[in-house]
């Protein structure tokens, strides 16, 4: 079950409630869900009894718990708990994360993309390199070469997000673009095209520009950490077919290991399928608030996330282990992950390597 299904499971109940006088509230359009905010809390959570309390006249736990009565049962829901005065935590039920992993590879490139199929968005997408330490330059909120890159990548998140491109974000004025192409030549020129579009699409719009004086390939740079990540998932299915197997979701298994900074191995494993779930809704909330560094910072979890669950989870045999049911479930799972990152990167005009 995505968040997306979640919040209408959550929706129908609370519809139903009205319908049933059990609530005299005016039924919202839509119920937010997310992850809760720390682990053990389910793996979702919303503040809709929260919400609904005052228009209803009643406490928000009573709220919760006429809704908590509904949800008991759901489909793909294994329980539901109030938390606080009044939070829902959902705990989903048992193989919905395989459920998730099936649906994230059945619809591939569509995956978080409700524009499919609409054509391309015209935008510039090259390769280059890199990032580095040392002196840096500021670019202006204003900087020509931002305001063209941004609303390159606002035009194909807006697709994306079933939008039509719209706005001053999707427009570049005269003055800029006009000095754009030397401003982005320029620094495409000096940190290659990839580089060059995550640094000025990284920060949010009311922060300067942070542009990198060397350029440096490494962990510590988060545009090749994400690029990384990407190439990992792509060189894991490579060893796998090498290996006689593919990936089928399904149950992980336990860890092989995890470190005690990473805390429970269920918590990385948790926190990769949360943030590949919440994917398509990263995307549409980019759109509405036009905010590509929204995708970018999403990007960066699910990379750090997937080294994490990586380094846990193994998901090739080692040494003369045989593959057994679960390393085609975490290849299935790594997959998955890799193809978030390239829808991601895709939309911010960014190179998805499969090698690096």
């Amino acid at each position: 079950m995505t968040p997306a299904e979640l919040s209408r499971t959550v929706l129908r109940s609370v519809r139903g409630a009205v319908e049933e006088q059990e609530l005299s509230v005016p039924v919202p359009a839509r119920i937010v869900v997310q992850p809760p905010p720390r682990p053990g809390c389910g793996d979702y959570a919303s503040n809709v009894a929260l919400q609904l309390a005052k228009p209803a006249g009643r406490p928000a736990r009573e709220v919760a718990e006429i809704l908590q009565k509904r949800l008991a049962g759901s489909a793909g829901i294994a329980r539901v708990e109030i938390a606080g005065p009044g939070f829902l935590n959902f705990t989903l039920g048992e193989g919905a994360q395989a459920a998730l992993v099936r649906d994230v590879l059945a619809q591939g490139e569509r995956y978080g993309d409700r524009g499919a199929g609409d054509g391309p968005v015209a935008g510039v997408c090259d390769t280059g390199p890199a990032v580095g330490s040392g002196a840096r330059e500021d670019l202006a909120a204003g900087s020509g070469a931002r305001e063209v890159v941004v609303a390159e990548a606002l035009a194909r998140i807006e697709v994306a997000a079933g939008r039509r491109p719209q706005g001053p974000a999707g427009r570049v004025d005269g003055d800029a673009r006009t000095a754009a192409p030397e401003e982005l030549a320029a620094l495409i020129g000096r940190l290659g095209s990839d580089e060059a579009r995550w640094v000025l699409l990284r920060p949010a719009a009311h922060d300067p520009v942070r542009v990198p004086e060397r350029l440096v390939q490494r962990e510590s740079n988060p545009r090749f950490r994400v690029q990384y990540a990407h190439a990992r998932t792509r060189a894991l299915v490579r060893g796998a077919r090498e290996l006689g197997f593919t990936g089928e979701p399904g149950d992980v298994g336990a860890p092989a290991a995890v470190s005690a900074a990473d805390g429970p191995a269920d918590h990385c494993l948790q926190s990769l399928h949360t943030l590949l779930a919440t994917y398509p809704s990263v995307i549409e909330t980019a759109a509405r608030l036009r905010a590509p560094d929204r995708v970018v910072r999403h990007l960066e979890a699910t990379a750090d996330a997937f080294f994490r669950w990586h380094d846990a989870f193994a998901p090739l045999p080692v040494g003369d282990e045989k593959p057994l049911a679960v390393h085609r479930a975490r290849l299935a799972l790594a997959e998955a992950g890799g193809t978030v990152l390239a829808n991601g990167l895709r939309l911010l005009g960014i190179s998805a390597p499969e090698h690096l």
